[in-house]
């Protein structure tokens, strides 16, 4: 295998603070959309999306749901404990991990970790309908922590709806505040599981989605449940030695159908991109006959293959191994890993917004653009 020896230095640019915006506009669609296409560069509001789609196009969302991930406990002395929910150990699958009552075990950041000891039991309690609700926590390994509950019947949505509070990317220089619970979803946010939003898709409303619906553009909504470590930036010397964590990816039989059978697919956002570019690698991995199992490595796509199919001929593969196992939903984990000079196998187009200097998210868009990326 290959890899490009890739300069991270390349891919970085100037990014003033102040262009960071802390709170979104009023009006979702209201914001800037620049518009590129074949090298041009055209400036609209976002409210204007449908004059830029051919009238049978596909838009592909991710309809994660961010979840209020973070957990703050304040121990006897005063010291302030943080805990990030990452990803479930037990259960595993997340769905399962947010509905169960009474316990659960998270993988976890930990803010004051040392002021934590393991096998210490910390404790929150807060009112709830006219009782005590009480969450304890306590830190089993370096990043693992145990969570119960009382009332116990209640489930771990539940719980973390009274007593978490929603993430906001480390580039918001601000704490969360009431109004992220409603903002930081987006309004076709479904499937509970993201500890971060898919922050392209914020800027539809239901009367931009009609409009796009009678104009004759179709919506399918896949899941990926956004992890933290698309925050995370690349420190490694080497770029492909970066850490892709697992984020575990949702698709639906009908949703293959409909990307097998359209002309023109555009992607809302990297987490979206990222789940069609692993379903065609896990059809590759299928008619190269490798393993069945829905996960893909970050380098996986850089690997060398006697078939390489066409997108269509991927997708078939994976619904047809949907159809022997009677499947309406298959559950998988990628960590792919898109950088330059690989090339996007599954859409048209990308609505997505500005990424941080030297990141993933950079590397991809310059995969999808080329150089231009600098101009956009």
């Amino acid at each position: 295998m290959d890899l490009p020896a890739l300069d991270l230095q390349d891919y970085q640019y100037q990014l003033p603070a102040d262009r960071i915006a802390q709170y979104p506009l009023p009006q979702r669609d209201q914001s800037k959309l620049l518009v590129y296409s074949a090298g041009q560069i055209k400036h609209h509001q976002f409210v204007d999306l449908g004059n830029f789609l051919p009238a049978k196009t596909t838009l592909v969302f991710n309809n994660t749901k961010v979840i209020p991930a973070r957990l703050f406990f304040t121990k006897d002395t005063g010291a302030l404990i943080e805990i990030f929910l990452l990803s479930p150990e037990r259960p595993k699958d997340i769905q399962l991990a947010m509905q169960v009552p009474g316990a659960t075990c998270w993988s976890c950041m930990i803010g004051n970790q040392k002021r934590w000891k393991q096998g210490q039991v910390l404790t929150l309690t807060l009112p709830y309908q006219h009782q005590e609700l009480k969450l304890n926590a306590v830190q089993t390994g370096p990043h693992e922590v145990e969570f119960n509950w009382s009332p116990a019947e209640l489930s771990f949505t539940e719980i973390l709806e009274e007593a978490g509070k929603i993430p906001l990317p480390p580039y918001m220089k601000r704490s969360s505040e009431v109004l992220d619970s409603d903002r930081y979803q987006t309004v076709y946010s479904e499937i509970q599981g993201a500890v971060a939003a898919p922050t392209a898709g914020l800027h539809f409303t239901n009367a931009l989605l009609e409009s796009l619906r009678l104009q004759g553009v179709t919506k399918e909504y896949l899941t990926l449940h956004v992890g933290a470590g698309t925050f995370q930036p690349i420190k490694t010397s080497q770029v492909t030695n970066h850490p892709m964590h697992g984020e575990q990816v949702l698709i639906s039989r009908s949703n293959l159908i409909a990307l097998i059978n359209t002309s023109s697919r555009v992607a809302v956002g990297t987490t979206s991109l990222r789940t069609l570019e692993s379903l065609y690698w896990y059809g590759v991995k299928l008619l190269n006959g490798l393993s069945d199992v829905f996960f893909i490595d970050k380098l996986l796509p850089y690997q060398s293959f006697a078939k390489t199919p066409s997108y269509e001929e991927a997708l078939t593969a994976v619904l047809s191994v949907m159809e022997q196992r009677n499947q309406q939903v298959i559950q998988g984990f990628t960590e792919i890993f898109i950088f330059p000079p690989y090339k996007i196998k599954s859409v048209q187009g990308l609505i997505t917004n500005f990424h941080l200097p030297g990141s993933t998210l950079m590397l991809l868009v310059a995969a999808l653009v080329g150089k231009d990326w600098q101009n956009i």
